[in-house]
């Protein structure tokens, strides 16, 4: 939903953003779009990515399901990321640009995931530890 990387160029006279499904570089000087360049695959990771995170809400009566659902959407969110970088370098290596909102969400997203595996561990260390003293 949000842009994840800006470039303006030095002249000030073009403009590449990058979001999860286009790359598009604009005429900064009449809003005019020059080219406009397919990033669906970062689109696509990001929806799986979503899809198991909402699985894996609704895995709460099983644990180690959740645990191992939650690991795997790490490593899905880490995948987004990844090609959310490489796909900012690939566009234009020499003039360095500005992340924006949508690559910190993924960012945010991924320390969410992982307090969520610490609590869901934490939980059930603690359920095995009441089965023990019974």
């Amino acid at each position: 939903l949000f842009p994840i990387w800006l470039q303006v160029n030095p002249d000030q006279t073009q403009s590449m953003e990058m979001t999860a499904w286009y790359t598009t570089i604009t005429d900064t000087v009449d809003g005019s779009i020059i080219s406009q360049s397919n990033n669906i695959y970062i689109g696509i990771v990001a929806i799986i990515s979503a899809a198991l995170a909402i699985y894996s809400l609704l895995q709460y009566k099983n644990r180690k399901k959740q645990l191992l659902i939650n690991m795997i959407n790490a490593l899905m969110m880490a995948s987004t990321l990844g090609l959310a970088v490489y796909t900012s370098f690939q566009a234009n290596p020499t003039v360095g640009g500005a992340f924006l909102i949508g690559f910190y969400s993924i960012v945010f997203g991924l320390i969410m995931n992982l307090i969520a595996n610490r609590f869901i561990r934490k939980d059930e260390m603690l359920i095995r530890s009441v089965d023990r003293i019974r």
